[in-house]
């Protein structure tokens, strides 16, 4: 009934309470009589069987666990004397105490002295107002129930709650009891949980004595000291708490602390009373009550005239109209007091109702409803007490106890849950100013099955400021920054930047990571993103220029192969070697082909195809064009030293030549491809591109490639070097060496472009596809242009007589004086009227003999040297100019006396003129 004064609580009962605190009007005198009106309630409702009847035993603990342990053994010897059937006098008065059950403490801490008491004497207790989670363990308190739910879930609904408003930083206050302390070291683990730092953390003094107002000054102080945890959690009772808002409203800091409440204190007038501007703003949570019915009628009709069973009900009278009652014995709660007028009437407008008398009235029903359930069972119809009953088992009451379920007074269904506590059903209240200067305790949410539903639209901090305050030590960094913790503080820390290529750790906020090659940091930078990969795409310009460059090249060299395939009787075709003439096409076209393996995505596979394609195509062009020139080379070379026919110089030959020079190049690329597989990779040359190339094109191994085929190259160059005073005759050779120097040009270009373009691999590649088909072009160009524009411009001349006349063209009739010589290279005897140079033996027949209206030349190709002297012929008509003359300048003119050194070395001639050569040579 009455609070804590300090210290050991003394002495003092009925109507007493000298060593006790002042009295409680909500927590004390009306949970009394909220206690007697459930009684009242329940023989009214005969819930009772006949012949029982319930009373009450009332003793004051004042708020402490001492003198409440002293009240309890007043129970314990009614007991003990009921167990020996005896009479226990008190007072003079000889009085039945025949306890079967308590209802009480209030206090957490009280309770739990009380319930180790009775439970030695196996005393059931229920208790509505103590919420310790200590107090579930019924190992320890087995005979302790209660209607109140266990703090353990409203400590869950304070930390959602701080959740809710985004606070990171906080500080607790809790009281020096078993319901403070349990209570915080739950706050404590569930702040921890969720990353949720503490702080300042203090202690009110309420067990080891009485705080002054230096006590709470200096907590308030220390809560200061750290400016930026405006959330404060307060675990404690009103009594300690309202000192604490006082000393915060002496230091003029009303505005810089946001509250966080327990049930211990929650919508209690002695908390607010003078401190509103501090409590305004105030969160709290407390156990789910509605009133009980018939309550607020009841107590608002009581008077000292009318309720002379409360024995503290003449001092709530004078503590409530500030008057001393007429005959009430002087104290020092009331000297001061004017005498009580009589008209005196307690209002609605002056009272203000305590919100959890629910649980008082469910706790005394709780008792009936045992007690009736229990002697249906024990003693059936009969009435009153049957000798099973006598006396009530505490154990058996118990028992019945937590087995009840009803409907009590408020309305509201009630059951123990398997803890025997009370459901876990809260409100949560809120301390807003409503209009100016009016201050009311609101409901904003509740808290059921652990889940928060909270109205944040009707939270107001200060009337001025209707935003409740953050409560972090330090801001959350921002994006792309790490944190450094300031020593001491797991809170508080500094932010600093990461590099442009790093990260926030993922598993560390205080260290900074740098992405991996491939990777950037996102916009947010807290993941690093892959970087898109780069390559050269068919829909770049880059690759479009290239393909169509490939496309015309294909299209001309389709032309040209149908050409040579339509013409390939002519002296054309025949005199430039149609096999090795289609096996440099078919590299030509290769040449083109290869471009549009180079400009797809690549893969393994298709870096493969690359390696093997770029190399090959270019071997099977020069290993055709070496082939062609070697042949010509060693026909002359043979035609300085001997008259003998050079061996390999077939059509078959010259294609088993070409073809080991190609499977060199196919044994160097599937070694390379055994030992070092083609694969596609991603290529980093700067930390802002991801590249996906095949590996090759890194580095410089694509040289081993090329390797062979620039061998080739260069052999091809030298020959044509070595071959370029042949004959116009045969300028093949020529055409071959202009294609050759061409050719070294553009490779020459193509090596710093190649090395020079390492940091972007697409136009590497574009590079050496523009190049390959480049080089095919010149090929073309130089080697079938000529051949095609006979062919196709003058055809006239696609003839063997006029083949030599432009090359022989003053060897004929009308020609100039001088001798005119020619050296047939692989020639059958000469034509009729003129002679053809060929670089093919198969492109003259062995049988034509050559016939002329002049002097005639007729050689036995049997015997005749290829590549040496076919014929010497005398130019012009009779009478015209004898041999001996100047040489003449595209052709191999020999004097008379080179003629005559060959001629000895000649075969007899066969012909009828043969006597009149001699004579002239």
């Amino acid at each position: 009934v009455h609070g804590r004064a300090g210290g050991e609580g003394g002495e003092g009962g009925a109507g007493g309470g000298a060593r006790c605190g002042p009295l409680m009007a909500q927590g004390g005198v009306q949970a009394l009589e909220a206690m007697l009106f459930a009684l009242d309630e329940a023989s009214r409702a005969r819930l009772l069987p006949p012949g029982l009847a319930l009373g009450a035993l009332v003793l004051d603990d004042c708020d402490s666990d001492t003198r409440g342990l002293e009240m309890a053994l007043d129970f314990i010897k009614g007991s003990i004397s009921n167990i020996d059937d005896e009479e226990y006098a008190c007072n003079a008065t000889t009085v039945r105490k025949v306890i079967s059950g308590v209802v009480g403490a209030a206090s957490s801490v009280t309770s739990v002295q009380v319930a180790n008491l009775l439970r030695l004497f196996k005393i059931p207790q229920v208790s509505f107002f103590s919420t310790s989670p200590e107090l579930s363990n019924k190992a320890r308190f087995e005979y302790f129930t209660r209607t109140i739910p266990s703090d353990l879930h409203q400590v869950r609904a304070m930390v959602e709650i701080v959740m809710r408003f985004g606070w990171r930083y906080v500080s607790i206050i809790y009281e020096e009891s078993n319901y403070g302390i349990k209570a915080f070291e739950e706050l404590e683990t569930l702040l921890l949980r969720h990353d949720i730092c503490i702080a300042v953390k203090e202690r009110l003094v309420k067990d080891s004595g009485a705080a002054d107002e230096r006590a709470y000054d200096a907590i308030v102080e220390r809560l200061l000291s750290r400016p930026r945890a405006r959330g404060v959690i307060v675990f404690g009772s009103d009594q300690e708490v309202a000192g604490v808002m006082a000393a915060v409203r002496r230091r003029g800091a009303a505005h810089a602390f946001s509250w966080v409440g327990s049930d211990g204190w929650s919508a209690r007038a002695l908390v607010a009373a003078g401190n509103e501007a501090v409590v305004e703003g105030t969160i709290s949570v407390q156990p789910q009550a509605n009133p009980v019915q018939g309550f607020r009628d009841y107590f608002l009709a009581l008077t000292p005239q009318n309720n002379l069973r409360n024995p503290w009900f003449v001092e709530f009278w004078e503590e409530q109209f500030r008057c001393r009652y007429p005959d009430s014995p002087r104290s020092r709660h009331n000297a001061e007091y004017p005498p009580c007028t009589g008209d005196e009437r307690l209002s609605a407008e002056n009272t203000e109702f305590e919100a959890q008398l629910q649980f008082v009235a469910d706790a005394v029903w709780a008792f009936v409803y045992a007690i009736r359930n229990m002697h249906k069972v024990l003693c059936g119809e009969k009435p009153g007490l049957c000798d099973a009953m006598k006396p009530v088992s505490g154990t058996t009451l118990l028992q019945y106890l937590r087995e009840v379920r009803f409907i009590g007074l408020s309305g509201d269904e009630f059951h123990f849950d398997v803890y025997g506590d009370g459901p876990a059903r809260y409100n949560i209240l809120h301390f807003k100013q409503v209009t100016r200067g009016v201050y009311r305790w609101v409901r904003v949410g509740r808290y059921l099955d652990g889940l928060l539903h909270l109205d944040i639209d009707e939270i107001q901090f200060k009337w001025d400021e209707p935003r409740h305050p953050e409560s972090v030590c330090s801001a959350e960094c921002e994006m792309g920054q790490a944190k450094q913790y300031v020593e001491g503080e797991s809170c508080c820390w500094h932010c600093f930047n990461c590099t442009q290529y790093e990260i926030r750790s993922p598993v560390s906020e205080t260290t900074c990571v740098e992405c991996a090659r491939g990777t950037l940091p996102d916009a947010r930078r807290t993941l690093c993103a892959p970087i898109p990969e780069l390559y050269l795409r068919p829909s770049s310009p880059a690759a479009i220029g290239a393909m169509t460059f490939s496309a015309l090249g294909i299209l001309f060299t389709t032309m040209v192969g149908g050409v040579w395939v339509a013409r390939r009787g002519t002296p054309v075709v025949r005199a430039s070697g149609r096999e090795l003439s289609f096996v440099l096409l078919a590299g030509i076209l290769m040449c083109y082909l290869v471009t549009f393996a180079l400009v797809l995505r690549p893969t393994d596979i298709l870096c493969s195809l690359q390696r093997f394609g770029t190399g090959f195509c270019f071997t099977v062009v020069y290993a055709a064009l070496l082939t062609k020139t070697n042949r010509i080379a060693r026909i002359f070379d043979a035609s300085k030293h001997s008259a003998k026919r050079p061996s390999l110089i077939s059509p078959k030959s010259q294609l088993l030549i070409c073809s080991v020079l190609v499977s060199i190049q196919v044994v160097i690329v599937v070694v390379w491809q055994l030992t070092s597989p083609a694969r596609a990779i991603h290529h980093y040359p700067t930390r802002e591109d991801n590249m996906l190339v095949c590996d090759s094109y890194v580095d410089a191994s694509y040289t081993i490639a090329f390797f062979y085929p620039v061998v080739l190259i260069v052999i091809c160059t030298v020959y044509a070097v070595l071959t370029r005073k042949i004959p116009e005759a045969f300028n093949e050779s020529k055409h071959i060496g202009f294609t050759m120097y061409t050719t070294c040009v553009i490779w020459l270009a193509f090596v710093p472009l190649y090395f020079g373009t390492a940091s972007h691999v697409p136009l590497r590649v574009t590079s050496m596809a523009v190049t390959i088909s480049l080089s095919a072009s010149v090929t073309l160009a130089c080697l079938f242009a000529p051949k095609m524009y006979i062919i196709l411009v003058r055809p006239e001349r696609n003839v063997r007589g006029q083949l030599t006349a432009g090359r022989w063209g003053r060897g004929g009739r009308g020609a100039a004086p001088g001798a005119v010589c020619a050296a047939l290279v692989g020639a059958a005897p000469l034509p009729r009227a003129a002679a053809t140079p060929s670089t093919d033996l198969s492109t003259l027949d062995a049988t034509e003999r050559s016939t002329s209206t002049d002097r005639q030349v007729q050689t036995d190709e049997a015997t005749m040297p290829v590549g040496g002297l076919a014929g010497v012929a005398t130019g012009g008509p009779a009478g015209g100019p004898a041999v001996g003359g100047p040489a003449e300048r595209n052709g191999l003119c020999l004097d008379a006396r080179k003629l005559a050194q060959l001629a000895a070395g000649l075969p007899a001639f066969e012909d009828a003129g043969a006597p009149r050569r001699r004579a002239a040579l």
